[in-house]
């Protein structure tokens, strides 16, 4: 912990310019700690860095500045560091100003005379700001403390990490232990006990239980007495965010309290009138004789005080003059001060007289007087109490300060405050003395309104004072041993509650005391109340700023990665166009995109922004995806976002972390490319900050995965269309919910798609030969289902055609989004046959899965790889001259027998089907022969002309 820093040991710097120097000559007649005088905010600033200063004492009016700006300077170096300015003239404003710019403590000049208790404040309270930073150091080597079992828990149970002692004691690893209900472990024979102590460490309450449990000690299970202690653990609001489980064997401390407390029971039968506390020692002061009420007065047991070792340790030394005793054989009713246990300090009468007892030859009573003391000493402590609340910043810090100095200003065990909160209209209790714990226990949280003595003031605005509160008919729990009880509002802000375990212990001078305390204590309410509303208004405008400051730069990332991608002809472009448009303008520190491997065990880099230390990082971390750490590798295995807000959190458990901060890299992000559920990789960007990824560009960089991966798609199906190479993947499916397998069983018939997909506006229109069944009847049973929009029977008989209507999504558009195209689809009562091509530029097997994906029950039959011939590319070339309409027509025709010899249906009947006019027909029709001539010419080498008619 921080040491304690008094003007005696301290060093102090006093900053003022000119040739008087009041504040310097002022600070130096204290006569105390080092003092050092300089005349501009430089200097200061050269002398803070090459010597250690306690505390800065400075003036408002500096050289070319001002004492205000040179705190602020200070606050960015220290922000612990004790600063107290002394203005020349002071004002509200200024005071505002000071405590806004984090002012420990400010005195103007007409208060000099204060000069040095104020001092001895700033220096307390900047030793207090040391130790709440040493306090977290200090968990942490609580939690890892072999010696006791630990835990961190959720609220509401569940262990979030456990040390490494309850790991073993266990015999558990970290990963199955995390998640794990800490009532459900092994060691509690009783989960409701423990379950009970976390819903009250929820709830703010330390919950404390003694348990027997079985552990294994090496030699075989044995019984053993654990000291479980379960706390909450608040944030800054006071919320409960986790709990602290600790379990300390206590089993030899139990079985020696049991002796304890048989000897004990024989010494409190003798000793148990007596009021004073005896003490025997030796000619050195070591204690022979301690009797058992020792506690009453100092908080400690004879044990505690034997080790103490002498009297010295206990009451201080030089207590009294050796010859004096001497000379008279007893002195009695030295005054002097000694500190209990828990830290409270006691003013005691003490008689000493010689005597010879066994090995002691001093005897000391010590009556305990404090109460007394207390009072002469209370209107002090409440003028102490008025000047810290001017300085208090929050609610919490008020209600802790008043609940903390009630017993010295009050004289009362028992303190509490309860504040209202507007959102429950409910009083709820906020901060509670220990003496409030020990005579009454928790406060509950009560409703405002008569049916409680605190909602009754608190709606009244008037204090009630109880010489006896179990008298009240109001009073809510008679368990209490409480007695007599003084509740006073607080304004709109609560009520504070003061309370004796004596009956009448308020008189009128202590009932003014609440009172004064109580209005005090709202003013300093009023004060915070006012300065949150301003500081939250300002919170909220630089919030809003920088959030549209980031919006409108990730904005313009994108508009110029779309740019990009609209442009970009292969995949390697769009790659590429995305890190460097991400890093340029130091966007971002580091860009790359990578994907699986053939053998699918790690990432490989298909595109980064080009830097060297990016490359060198690439090199130095493991993106292996057996065990992945790497954001990287954890997004391709899990096919989530993955985020990692600084790179320094567990930054030795995982190697990649330091690689990246070696490299400035602070913060991470990485997302999948994935589109209709098929992955194309991983793009991963680092900043060089931490916590660089908030909510809006996490989002925002999601779906520009999705967009990423969606352009890859679609080059992918360009290329597919010139690809000569594919793989013909041929698959069984067994899915009872398919459309075509659906008719096929219900009709008793074959079913076959060759191609031929034309899309509508929410629907797609394909062409489907029948075997075995009558076209009429698949299209009867076909407007039954869910899926099929319409459907036409396109020719008569067996081994005719249905045209099906059915609803988006349709398999073949599916597949093509990722370059597959559908070979060939046929469904037979049992079973349904899928042959799909693969380009050589998609993976086969993330095809295979595209597939897979598409039904409940698909296996893979055979797989082969196909040469594509030049008629593909005639068709590819007559596709290209074709409208979807002319197409459409002329499929209808087809199917329809229309170029059947004799023709099946006549071109009327054809276009009636369509819903066109006859002419429209024979017009497209033409088109499409007149255009597939043109073709098959211009490919053997014949000159095609073309059509200057109208058609």
């Amino acid at each position: 912990m921080a040491s304690v820093r008094t003007r005696d040991d301290s060093r102090l710097l006093v900053v003022e310019t000119g040739a008087e120097t009041p504040l310097t000559d002022r600070v130096r007649e204290l006569e105390s700690g080092k003092v050092r005088s300089v005349l501009d905010v430089g200097t200061a600033l050269e002398t803070l860095s090459a010597t250690e200063i306690d505390c800065v004492v400075t003036a408002q009016r500096l050289d070319g500045t001002t004492g205000l700006e040179l705190l602020e300077r200070l606050r960015e170096r220290d922000p612990a560091l004790p600063v107290v300015l002394v203005p020349e003239e002071g004002d509200e404003g200024l005071a505002s100003d000071a405590v806004a710019a984090g002012v420990t403590e400010y005195l103007p000049h007409r208060g000099l005379n204060e000069l040095e208790a104020t001092i001895d404040r700033a220096l307390s309270t900047g030793t207090a700001e040391r130790r709440r930073r040493e306090r977290a150091r200090q968990f942490e080597s609580i939690f890892a403390d072999p010696d006791a079992y630990s835990w961190t828990l959720d609220p509401d149970g569940r262990i979030r990490r456990a040390n490494e002692a309850a790991l073993e004691a266990l015999d558990a690893g970290a990963d199955e232990s995390r998640d794990r209900s800490f009532a459900t472990l092994s060691w509690w024979e009783s989960e409701a006990v423990i379950g009970e102590a976390i819903d009250r460490a929820a709830a703010g309450t330390i919950a404390r239980r003694e348990l027997e449990v079985s552990v294994d000690g090496g030699r075989g299970t044995e019984p053993r007495t654990l000291d479980v202690t379960v706390r909450p653990v608040r944030d800054e609001t006071g919320a409960v965010v986790s709990l602290f489980a600790r379990a300390v064997d206590v089993t030899e401390r139990v079985r020696l309290e049991t002796e304890l407390r048989q000897s004990e029971e024989l010494h409190r039968v003798t000793l148990n009138h007596m009021t004073d506390t005896v003490l025997i020692t030796d000619d050195e002061g070591a204690f022979t004789y301690v009797c058992p009420n020792v506690h009453f007065i100092f908080g400690y047991t004879d044990d505690q005080i034997h080790e103490m070792g002498t009297i010295d340790e206990l009451l201080g030394p030089e207590l009294f003059d050796r010859e004096a005793l001497a000379a008279e054989g007893v002195l009695t009713n030295i005054e002097c001060t000694a500190t209990d246990r828990a830290g409270r300090e006691h003013s005691l009468l003490v008689n000493v007289r010689e005597v010879s007892i066994q090995d002691g030859t001093m005897l000391y009573s010590c009556r305990d007087i404090t109460t007394r003391k207390r009072r002469e000493e209370a209107l002090t402590a409440l003028h102490g109490t008025a000047r810290e609340l001017l300085y208090a910043e929050t609610e919490p810090e008020i209600a802790d300060r008043i609940v903390a100095d009630a017993t010295d200003v009050l004289d009362l065990e028992a303190s509490a405050a309860l504040r209202f909160d507007t959102d429950e209209n409910v009083l709820r209790p906020v901060a509670a003395s220990s003496g409030m714990d020990r005579l009454h226990g928790p406060l509950p949280t009560r409703r405002a309104n008569d049916d409680s003595i605190s909602g009754q003031v608190f709606l009244a605005g008037e204090a009630q004072f109880f010489g006896d509160v179990r008298e009240s008919p109001t009073l809510s729990d008679p368990t209490t041993e409480l007695r007599s009880v003084g509740f006073v509002p607080l304004g709109d802000h609560g009520v504070f509650v003061v309370g004796s375990p004596e009956v009448d212990a308020f008189d009128e001078v202590s009932r003014e005391l609440t009172e004064l305390l109580a209005a005090t204590a709202e003013a300093a309410l009023d004060r915070v109340e006012r300065e949150r509303r301003l500081r939250d208004r300002d919170r909220e405008l630089k919030r809003r700023n920088r959030q549209l400051t980031r919006l409108n730069r990730m904005n313009e990332i994108i508009r110029e990665i779309d740019a990009a991608l609209v442009g970009a002809e292969t995949r390697e472009e769009i790659e590429r166009a995305v890190c460097e448009r991400l890093t340029a303008a130091e966007r971002f520190a580091f860009a790359w995109i990578g994907a699986a491997d053939a053998a699918g065990e790690r990432l490989e880099s298909s595109a980064h922004d080009g830097s060297g230390r990016g490359r060198e990082y690439l090199d130095s971390v493991s993106l292996s995806l057996d065990e992945p750490t790497e954001p990287a590798a954890r997004t391709a295995t899990s096919r989530e976002v993955t985020v990692v807000p600084n790179v320094v959190d567990e930054l030795h458990d995982e190697p990649w972390r330091r690689a990246a901060l070696s490299r400035d890299y602070q913060s991470a992000i990485a997302v999948p490319l994935a589109y209709d559920e098929f992955t194309y990789g991983v793009l991963t960007v680092y900043a060089d900050r931490p916590d660089a990824f908030d909510d809006t560009t996490r989002s925002v960089l999601a779906e520009l995965g999705e967009t990423i991966a969606a352009a890859i798609a679609a080059v992918e199906r360009k290329r597919a269309l010139l690809s000569d190479s594919r793989t013909r993947l041929e698959f069984d499916v067994a899915d009872e919910e398919f459309v075509f397998a659906r008719l096929a069983r219900r009709l008793d018939c074959v079913l076959s798609f060759d191609g031929g997909v034309r899309q509508h506006e929410g629907t797609v229109a394909v062409f489907v030969t029948v075997d075995g069944a009558p076209a009429e009847d698949v299209a009867a049973a076909a407007l039954d289902l869910v899926a099929v929009e319409d459907a036409q029977a396109v020719g008569d008989g067996d081994g005719s055609t249905v045209l099906l209507e059915l609803s988006r999504p349709f398999l073949a558009l599916r597949l093509a989004d990722h370059g597959i195209v559908l070979h060939r689809l046929e469904a037979t009562p049992e079973t349904t046959r899928l042959v799909v091509d693969v380009p050589s530029s998609v993976d086969p097997a993330a095809s295979a899965d595209v597939v897979a994906n598409a039904f409940t029950d698909v296996e893979l039959r055979s797989k082969r790889t196909v040469e594509r011939t030049a008629p593909r590319d005639l068709r590819a070339d007559l596709l290209d001259r074709l409208t979807d309409r002319q197409l459409e027509v002329v499929q209808m025709a087809y199917y329809g027998g229309y170029f059947e010899s004799p023709r099946e249906r006549s071109g009327a009947e054809i276009a009636e089907t369509l819903g066109i006019s006859s002419a429209a027909f024979y017009r497209h029709v033409r088109r499409v022969q007149r255009t597939l001539f043109a073709v098959l010419l211009e490919e053997i080498g014949l000159p095609a002309a073309p059509s200057t008619g109208v058609e």
